[in-house]
């Protein structure tokens, strides 16, 4: 596994928005993903919010498809404990911290951690991490 991805890098893979070019193309570019377990309800709820069907039903498939391909961190009381570190210390937001703390027990220095949310990709950056996307 070589890119952590976050949930807006995964939604701009199903749905047209700013940048969605760019993040299909670089996860197009590999295709060893791994997510954190709560990424699975971001994407889900950002796919129901912003589609009808038969897109939303199809956009579904294509995201379980994908979704079985990628290597899913569990989030595990040591995860949480560590987001909590995370949030203390970068200042970002809950989701956002238990994104870091999966990707750092996924071996964060080892992966491209690949995001849309400008204040997570500081985060990570922060922290010494490559960052793709913003």
């Amino acid at each position: 596994m070589t890119l952590y991805v976050d949930a807006s890098a995964f939604v701009k893979v199903y749905l047209e928005e700013e940048a969605t070019a760019s993040a299909r193309a670089i996860l197009a570019a590999d295709k060893s993903w791994t997510a954190a377990g709560h990424t699975f309800v971001e994407v889900r709820r950002a796919l129901h919010q912003a589609l009808d069907e038969p897109e939303l039903g199809e956009e579904q498939d294509a995201f379980a498809r994908d979704w079985r391909a990628t290597a899913v961190i569990e989030l595990t009381n040591n995860l949480c404990h560590d987001a909590a570190d995370l949030a203390e210390a970068t200042g970002v937001r809950t989701l956002d911290a238990l994104h870091l703390a999966a990707a750092q027990h996924a071996g964060a220095t080892e992966l491209t951690f690949v995001t849309f949310d400008r204040r997570q990709a500081d985060a990570a950056r922060s922290l010494g991490w490559t960052v793709a996307g913003v």
